[in-house]
């Protein structure tokens, strides 16, 4: 089972109003295992970079002139993705974004129906609580020192592990492996032992005759 955890950066909130996608960070997972396969580019917007935006991820627009712009990097993403299975934290947003590019550009959009919510997983599962990237890394303990500015890439990585914990993808793994060591402990420290010996020896065939001498008529003696 393959996925692709996904995760981009953009000049706004708004795809239908102008803004633009500035960056994509893909996570390549195989039956719920990261497999260490990325993809990740930065995209010229072609143009200016708000300041709310540039606070959020700190991609200039005179850094972002220098990259390719997404008509360049659109076929290699889409071999990409393949036709896994995306996941996203707030998938309507990325998708929004990303098939907006797509419609400018002529190509075929993404259904939303081939990604996975992480957000709305989270609040299935923690009903009332915050379902922020943030706060479920905090929730799962899943070291978060290196975000002081999102990342699409930095953030697609995060969103896996806190993906496999929804999922409990982790769980059953360790709990097998757990399982197998205690099988092996126990065959280690399992030694075999000689068979008992039930046949009375010679002093005790004597007590036992001793024994029927006191008895009227024992049944063992008919």
């Amino acid at each position: 089972m393959r996925e692709i955890v996904l995760d981009t950066e953009t000049t706004g909130l708004n795809h239908g109003g102008g803004d633009r996608i500035v960056e994509i960070g893909c996570v390549e997972l195989l039956n719920h295992m990261v497999t260490g396969q990325t993809f990740h580019t930065f995209v010229n917007p072609e143009r200016d970079m708000p300041e709310g935006a540039f606070r959020v991820h700190g991609l200039s627009e005179e850094f972002l002139s220098k990259h390719s712009i997404f008509s360049d990097i659109v076929d290699e993403f889409i071999d990409f993705l393949g036709d896994s299975t995306l996941v996203i934290h707030n998938a309507e947003f990325d998708m929004g974004f990303i098939n907006a590019e797509f419609k400018r550009l002529g190509r075929e959009e993404l259904s939303l129906e081939r990604a996975i919510d992480t957000v709305k997983m989270a609040r299935r599962k923690f009903p009332g609580a915050q379902a922020s990237l943030d706060a479920l890394c905090r929730r799962f303990n899943i070291d978060l020192s290196d975000r002081q500015q999102h990342g699409a890439l930095k953030d697609a990585r995060l969103l896996a592990d806190v993906y496999l914990e929804l999922t409990g993808g982790r769980q059953p793994d360790l709990k097998l492996a757990a399982m197998e060591q205690s099988v092996d402990e126990r065959k280690i420290k399992h030694k075999q032992r000689s068979p008992r010996i039930h046949s009375p020896n010679s002093e005790e065939k004597a007590a036992h005759e001793r024994f029927l001498e006191k008895m009227a008529a024992p049944i063992w003696n008919v």
